[in-house]
């Protein structure tokens, strides 16, 4: 299947080394994101996406400045962009479930479209990295061949920093060098980025992502909303097992890549496991009623709850 790369028919690589021996630009645009200093981004302005969510906004948005994610190994960090209107789209995709994933991505960015709009979509890869078990590899296979049969080939990949292009040996072992990347809305800019607040409701989020909730989008760009919920799960599975176990276990059983997780992969999926026992029907005590969470940001650019909606 044959892609667009800077306006040039190519068919889809077998590699992402395949691809960037063919087009070098491609490569360059790489090490100059990977060469960047990582970047603290604070809440102010902020809306962090979590793993299988998306969110799309456009230069217009009072409220919403930079979108971001991090905390990627296997995963890929998928921001796409319309030149025209600055529209922007980004996700983080953990190869669950693609073939479904990219249309919902694809529907988002096109929902700000305006057909007689000059302008092109263009599409940034981050992530992944030569991983033992390959799941990094088989994510941007799915990701690159789904783009772009969902496009009709019409698809400029400008950033391209997955699997060789993110990777980094140590001691014979092999870690991503990019986890986490966030956009400017207003001027476009992509850069490597960390991010303390991951909220709000960071142990909700991240709770019915561990429980195998799909790709949700979670902002409203017309209301400057964000909308959390209602959400469902089963009780998590052996949940007290999980929590007495010692950090090793946890890494090596509940990761993708046990070696290349950041220091507080550990904490953070404890914390999820206390969260899910604490909740084991949502329904029930985190949305009375069947209504969403509601949040909007303040004059001080940071996040405040606001009366619940219905579903």
């Amino acid at each position: 299947m044959p892609l667009l790369v800077d306006g040039r028919r190519v068919r889809l690589p077998q590699s992402a080394g395949d691809l960037v021996r063919a087009h070098p630009l491609l490569e360059e645009r790489a090490r100059l994101l990977r060469g960047q200093s990582v970047q603290q981004v604070g809440p102010q302005g902020l809306l962090y996406v979590q793993q299988r969510e998306l969110a799309v906004t456009s230069p217009k948005d009072g409220s919403i400045s930079i979108l971001g994610s991090d905390d990627a190994t296997t995963c890929h960090i998928v921001v796409l962009r319309h030149t025209g209107n600055g529209a922007t789209c980004l996700t983080h995709c953990d190869g669950s479930d693609t073939k479904a994933e990219v249309p919902l991505i694809m529907n988002a960015i096109k929902s700000f479209s305006d057909h007689t709009q000059c302008g092109r979509l263009e599409v940034h890869l981050v992530g992944g990295f030569n991983d033992d078990r390959q799941l990094s590899q088989k994510l941007t296979h799915q990701l690159l061949s789904n783009i772009s049969l969902k496009l009709d080939l019409k698809i400029p990949f400008f950033f391209f920093n997955v699997l060789e292009l993110n990777d980094r040996e140590e001691n014979e072992s092999h870690f991503p060098i990019i986890y986490g990347i966030a956009v400017n809305i207003k001027t476009a800019e992509i850069y490597r980025a960390s991010f303390q607040d991951r909220g709000p409701e960071e142990e909700l989020r991240a709770a019915r992502a561990l429980t195998g909730g799909p790709m949700i989008s979670i902002y409203d760009a017309k209301t400057e909303q964000l909308r959390i919920g209602p959400y469902s799960w089963t009780p998590f599975p052996h949940v007290d097992f999980w929590l007495q176990q010692d950090d090793k276990q946890i890494l090596e059983n509940l990761s993708t890549s046990p070696l290349a997780e950041p220091p507080h992969f550990v904490e953070h999926i404890r914390s999820t496991l206390m969260f899910l026992k604490k909740h084991p029907s949502p329904a029930n005590t985190l949305f009375p009623g069947n209504k969403a969470l509601l949040y909007k940001k303040n004059e001080d650019g940071l996040w405040e709850k606001i009366s619940s909606s219905g579903s």
